[in-house]
């Protein structure tokens, strides 16, 4: 199975320079549809409810400190492989980031946050807090498979 880092890896090599955040959406979302058109997620790992929308720690990690990713450069020391991923995979992440990659960091924060899987697992947290709420993948599903 591919890992986060190997969809951060090919996201940024297909679409270049972008914010963290962005980067973050991005994947959250291409996760998403995966789930949604696949029936099987891309990765692993989870994703958040933050502040500021849908994070995965690991990748998060991996780019703490950092506001511009000027290329995929940081996931070196994570051995980020883009042939872990499947054609089917590539398209999926390919018909997701199309549609999205030109809208601003902020604007896909606000979509996150007026959609039910970040909106329910925010419940009873600070408004400003990071959070360790994981938005449950089959709320992911549910949600966009109806939604997108």
């Amino acid at each position: 199975m591919a890992t986060v880092f190997d969809v951060a890896k090919y996201i940024m090599d297909r679409h270049g320079a972008m914010s963290a955040m962005k980067l973050q959406k991005l994947v959250y979302y291409s996760q998403a549809m995966s789930l949604v058109w696949d029936d099987v997620p891309l990765f692993d790992d989870d994703f958040e409810a933050w502040a500021k929308g849908p994070v995965c720690r690991r990748l998060f990690e991996a780019h703490k400190g950092k506001y511009m990713l000027d290329s995929s450069d940081f996931l070196k020391p994570y051995n980020a492989d883009t042939s872990n991923l499947t054609a089917e995979q590539q398209e999926t992440i390919n018909a997701v980031t199309d549609s999205l990659v030109d809208y601003p960091p902020y604007k896909l924060s606000n979509m996150t946050h007026n959609e039910q899987p970040w909106l329910d697992a925010r419940k009873g947290c600070s408004p400003r807090a990071y959070s360790n709420a994981v938005i449950p993948k089959e709320s992911m599903e549910e949600y966009y498979a109806a939604n997108w």
